[in-house]
């Protein structure tokens, strides 16, 4: 039945208009297509304890505002939106800085770890032979390792990372959905990424992560 109702709205206004119209059939269809991208988001910025309450709040928040949805940009999109500022609000709450001036002014030491396109230039962490038991046990904690490292990341560079990284945005798009600047984008990525560089390179050469 569920794959019936999928295949009514095979365009995003249809199913926008089946939305604002309070079809249950159009909410699961939309919980279960736009839940995963709004919850990573959300783990992103708040970790993982009250993710679900963020995301949680957000679908009201969304489905109060479906009504003035000016389609300006895909619903998606609109909802990570939404998901970003009901956490940036939740921050706000419990007195945790989101502020850009702290990270546009740290020391950019790692800089030429990076070429003009913003990829890794000459130290690229090592690939490890996974061959053995030990090899692959490697391997594994140091996905759990990048795992903790990226969740203790400043909020907003925990998310810009998520969005460009795992749900493949592009800058202008996570403007949109931050609502920040493109500069401060590339500086949110660049520290991101830096860090992140640096907790393999320390796992590469202590066999211990950097974040507890």
């Amino acid at each position: 039945m569920e794959k019936q109702h999928a295949q009514m709205y095979q365009h995003e206004d249809e199913l926008v208009e089946a939305l604002v119209g309070k079809d249950n059939a159009a909410f699961r269809i939309a919980i279960k297509q736009y839940q995963p991208a709004m919850l990573y988001l959300a783990y992103s910025f708040v970790g993982n304890k009250i993710a679900d309450e963020v995301v949680q709040e957000s679908w009201l928040s969304a489905i109060r505002a479906l009504p003035k949805f000016e389609r300006r940009s895909s619903l998606k999109t609109w909802l990570l939106r939404i998901v970003a500022n009901e956490a940036k609000t939740r921050l706000r709450k419990e007195n945790r800085s989101l502020s850009l001036e702290a990270i546009v002014s740290e020391s950019k030491a790692l800089s030429d770890r990076y070429d003009d396109n913003g990829q890794w230039a000459d130290s690229i962490p090592q690939q490890w032979d996974s061959d053995t038991p030990d090899e692959l046990l490697s391997v594994e904690e140091l996905k759990q390792c990048m795992n903790r490292h990226i969740e203790a990341l400043p909020a907003l560079q925990g998310a810009t990372l998520n969005l460009r990284e795992q749900q493949g945005y592009s800058l202008a798009h996570i403007c949109n959905i931050l609502e920040v600047s493109e500069s401060n984008v590339r500086v949110l990525l660049h520290r991101a990424r830096n860090s992140l560089f640096l907790c393999i390179e320390h796992f590469q050469k202590t066999g211990e992560c950097c974040t507890n």
